[in-house]
């Protein structure tokens, strides 16, 4: 019998607009996101939200102690859901996740959050090759626009190309509404 967990990857407060590292989209994805907490919540499945922090104050964002580090409250948090505090973009590494996700016997993961092409790709993947059966759920994500080789990079062809190469190898990769509707 499969057990899931709801693991909600860095929806803070320098992503959202104001912040020190807004994303596009950013807003949809935690309405999303929060959606599939109050789902989860409804199922008995544990929620997970992780929270990232870097080691230094000179961070571009994330910095420690600060507001921006902070969870977003659209999210309402509720005390018994445990908070993973990680120092790594790999939500794994180096954090008492896998202990955590062994402890309550979980065998397949939800992912939403941010920053598609980074955390959220490298949790998933990570997951993935730790045998849990992973669906990453694409309009809770959120992402930036990136330079390559002098080339700006919108966003939404960010968040596409990694949401498409989750999909081929690592997770299924759903919308809000299919999830809920065939959950």
């Amino acid at each position: 019998m499969s057990k899931r967990a709801l693991i909600v990857v860095d929806i803070q407060n320098d992503y959202f607009p104001g912040g020190k590292w807004p994303l596009s989209g950013v807003e949809a994805a935690a309405d999303n996101a929060v959606r599939l907490i109050e789902a989860a919540r409804l199922a008995d499945d544990l929620v997970v939200y992780i929270r990232h922090e870097f080691a230094s104050d000179d961070a571009p964002f994330f910095t420690p102690g600060s507001e921006g580090a902070q969870l977003h409250p659209t999210l309402a948090k509720r005390p018994d859901e445990p908070v993973i505090l990680k120092h790594r973009v790999n939500s794994f590494l180096e954090t008492d996740l896998a202990a955590l996700l062994e402890r309550h016997a979980i065998t397949d993961l939800t992912i939403v959050g941010s920053m598609s092409h980074m955390c959220v790709d490298a949790v998933t993947r990570a997951a993935a090759d730790f045998g849990y059966k992973v669906t990453v759920i694409h309009d809770a994500c959120a992402a930036r626009d990136l330079e390559f080789n002098g080339q700006t990079i919108p966003a939404a062809q960010v968040h596409g190309a990694f949401m498409a190469a989750l999909g081929f190898g690592y997770a299924s990769v759903v919308s809000t509404e299919q999830f809920l509707t065939e959950w």
